[in-house]
């Protein structure tokens, strides 16, 4: 799914847009939760392109999408983030959606469309 697809299809809004990127590129999973380090952990093992999609409406959700190199983050639940957030967010050229629906209703909506999981290989 591309960005603008994204958007649409959860009827987001864009709290930040710090590059047209998101919008034209093509994502193939999301990954959803609010443990940034669950997200560390997972997405580095995963090589497709990656949307984070939490609740954290923090900078600690910021600072792991820059780590691994994503750049697009989907509030959940209707999350607002404040505006030092923002500013953070277009310092590291991280676009931000809200959406209303749960991380549930997220995923689901996602999925459905065709957005795929994380594949993350056993360690056993």
């Amino acid at each position: 799914m591309t960005g603008a697809e994204i958007l649409e299809a959860l009827g987001a809004t864009a709290l930040v847009i710090a590059n047209d990127e998101p919008l034209e590129e093509h994502y193939s999973a999301a990954f959803a939760g609010d443990l940034m380090s669950d997200a560390l952990m997972m997405i580095q093992q995963s090589p497709e392109k990656t949307v984070l999609i939490t609740g954290l409406a923090n900078p600690q959700s910021l600072n792991t999408a820059e780590m691994l190199d994503m750049n697009l983050i989907i509030l959940v639940r209707g999350k607002w983030i404040d505006e030092d957030i923002l500013k953070l967010a277009v310092s590291k050229r991280l676009n931000i959606f809200k959406t209303k629906y749960t991380m549930f209703e997220t995923c689901g909506i996602l999925y459905s469309k065709g957005l795929g999981a994380i594949h993350v290989s056993d360690p056993a």
